[in-house]
């Protein structure tokens, strides 16, 4: 990338940064090293407890840290990137502020930069905004057609920003961590959680759910629950992804608890599915899971051959 070789660098049991391999990598490649790029907090659901000794570990040894912004909800209004050692930071406005998925074209956002990169940033013949650099600007020329980015796209998150307000914003970061751990609480009887912060044992806007085990023990994968859960009007949350056979789930801030709580049935009751499997007195072939989603082609057909009834299948809640 960019002529640079990317390290990728391990992660600990606690689903942290591994330091001991970061420092490792440094010593090996420190003279070459550019820069690190860091999710705060991390897509493992956890705030790194450890994020402004990497940054400053980085910093050491001559390299840049390149924030990601996707997981920015869980920090406005109650920490700042550059206060604990980001040197650039982007924001992704579809995830945080509130503009399209993807509608009308890819995601966007502004990129910060502390000071000392400020002469670096791109330039633009109509409107420049290194025009009061001077010689100092040391800009690379243009990267967008227009210099503040999508008049169609922006404006959707600037109202935002305004009808929320700083207490607004503040209080939406708020809610998106007590959600996520509200559900992580009521589900880790039936789903242990993967990881949880050290010292708090608490997740950030969002956790892991670890299923792997199922797949001993009924033959059951996070595919079959993403499908079952279509039957009970859920999309699926992320699957398989930061880790192989589980399911993230981030409820955000903008479900009320009742939502959250219909969704944590909805898992719960899958999970007591799951259960009749491994008691042997569902079939581990022919399940609701294995057969889910249940259309109601399937559903209302003259013909319903499977171990169980067309209410269990299509109505489960």
């Amino acid at each position: 990338m960019a002529g640079m070789q990317v390290e990728p660098i391990n992660v600990a049991r606690d689903g942290s940064i591994d330091m001991g391999h970061l420092s490792a990598k440094i010593e090996k490649y420190g003279p070459q090293l550019s820069c690190v790029m860091i999710t705060y907090p991390s897509t493992n659901g956890v705030f790194e407890e450890t994020i402004a000794d990497v940054c400053q570990l980085i910093h050491d040894h001559g390299g840049q840290v390149y924030l990601d912004g996707a997981n920015m909800n869980a920090q406005v209004g109650l920490c700042r990137p550059g206060d604990y050692g980001s040197d650039v930071s982007h924001l992704n406005l579809h995830k945080t502020f509130c503009i399209p998925h993807g509608g009308g074209g890819p995601g966007m956002g502004p990129i910060g930069v502390k000071a000392h990169l400020a002469p670096f940033l791109p330039s633009h013949p109509v409107v420049n905004p290194m025009a009061d650099m001077g010689r100092q600007s040391k800009s690379f020329g243009v990267v967008s057609a227009a210099p503040f980015g999508s008049s169609a796209i922006l404006p959707i998150s600037w109202a935002y920003i305004k009808m929320m307000g700083a207490r607004g914003l503040r209080k939406a970061t708020q809610v998106a961590i007590l959600n996520a751990n509200y559900m992580s609480r009521r589900l880790e009887e039936h789903y242990p959680t993967l990881y949880k912060g050290q010292t708090s044992r608490l997740v950030a806007h969002e956790f892991i759910l670890d299923v792997r085990e199922l797949k001993k023990t009924a033959n059951i994968e996070a595919v079959d629950i993403a499908k079952r859960l279509m039957d009970y009007g859920f999309h699926a949350p992320t699957m398989s992804w930061p880790v192989n056979g589980t399911l993230m789930i981030e409820p955000t801030e903008s479900e009320d608890k009742e939502e959250l709580d219909r969704f944590c049935d909805a898992l719960i009751n899958i999970r007591q599915e799951i259960s009749e499997i491994e008691q042997g007195r569902m079939d581990p072939r022919t399940n609701p899971l294995k057969m889910a989603p249940h259309t109601m082609e399937a559903v209302i057909a003259s013909e319903w051959n499977r171990p169980y009834t067309r209410e269990q299948a299509a109505f489960p809640a």
